[in-house]
């Protein structure tokens, strides 16, 4: 098993951070010995957004996030920030850099998913969907890649998805009943985005990499998303992925698209609990995840 990263002195950023996948990286993170930086609009309350053309509560704050992380020993900052808000996700690495003294690690988590089929999706929809899960994540970079450059090396890891692959033939039922068509196809876009922006900033030691779920997580923000009777993961596989994107020098570990099941049973990573106490069991990737996932990351 690989040896568990040290992130002692390390301060990252992490979007989406109040609840499902962002809080679970945050804790992994801070679990690890960074200074973790918290972001999303629910802050101290829960906030409201819409989904399927109408308004929905989704539970989580950045409090409880917080809270969480303290009470495990570690250490997080909360800075509100609505990156549907144009200045306040130009704004936002800067408010970090201030509250925390600088920046190593970015991570892009942030995005509500709100599926409709392409006959019927808004253009409000369509532009919210790019706004989250590309240009966020374009402008987030763009303002951390000088404080990383300044301070000699960088971690910036986006988030993916499983929708990403290829869609398989014939076609199941499930993608006949569409809804997902534009959220893959940026997702698609966010592949190649990281590749290509880790092959720009490699010599600047600034590694760019991409996690995503291999099969489906069920979040408070994703459940609505995910059949009842579809097989899900842990959390944990994914917050570990990201870990171990976040400290090698980017000569080592740069431009991977890595899959939270394959990834560590592919090299061979001991996963841990969020809290970095527990080992959790090797898994094998499930038989049903997409085939064409690339189980070492490429």
């Amino acid at each position: 098993m690989t040896n568990q990263p040290n992130l002692s002195g390390k301060i990252a950023l992490v979007t989406g951070a109040s609840r499902g996948i962002g809080r679970a990286i945050a804790q992994r993170l801070a679990s690890a010995g960074a200074t973790v930086v918290v972001t999303a609009r629910s802050v101290d309350r829960e906030t409201t957004g819409k989904r399927f053309q109408a308004e929905q509560v989704v539970a989580g704050t950045l409090a409880e996030t917080v809270a969480l992380i303290e009470q495990a020993g570690g250490k997080a900052i909360s800075v509100g920030a609505d990156l549907e808000d144009l200045e306040a996700c130009k704004g936002l690495v800067a408010k970090a850099v201030q509250a925390a003294g600088g920046l190593d690690i970015l991570v892009n988590n942030a995005g509500f998913a709100d599926y409709a089929r392409i006959d019927s999706m808004s253009l409000e929809t369509f532009d919210r969907t790019v706004q989250h899960y590309l240009r966020a994540p374009f402008l987030l970079a763009q303002a951390a890649i000088p404080v990383m450059k300044a301070r000699g090396a960088g971690w910036i890891v986006n988030i993916g998805s499983v929708t990403s692959m290829p869609v398989q033939r014939p076609f199941p039922d499930y993608q006949k009943a569409g809804g997902d068509a534009v959220y893959a196809a940026i997702k698609s876009a966010l592949n190649r985005f990281t590749q290509g922006m880790a092959a720009e900033l490699v010599e600047s030691n600034i590694a760019v990499n991409l996690v995503g779920p291999s099969t489906a997580i069920r979040t408070p923000g994703a459940s609505d998303l995910i059949p009842s009777e579809y097989p899900t993961e842990d959390v944990e596989y994914l917050a570990e992925t990201v870990l171990h994107m976040s400290y090698l020098p980017a000569a080592e570990r740069t431009g991977f698209l890595g899959f939270s099941m394959h990834f560590p049973w592919a090299h061979n990573i001991q996963v841990m609990s969020l809290d970095g106490k527990t080992a959790f069991p090797k898994k094998e990737p499930p038989a049903w995840s997409h085939p064409a996932i690339p189980a070492a990351g490429v």
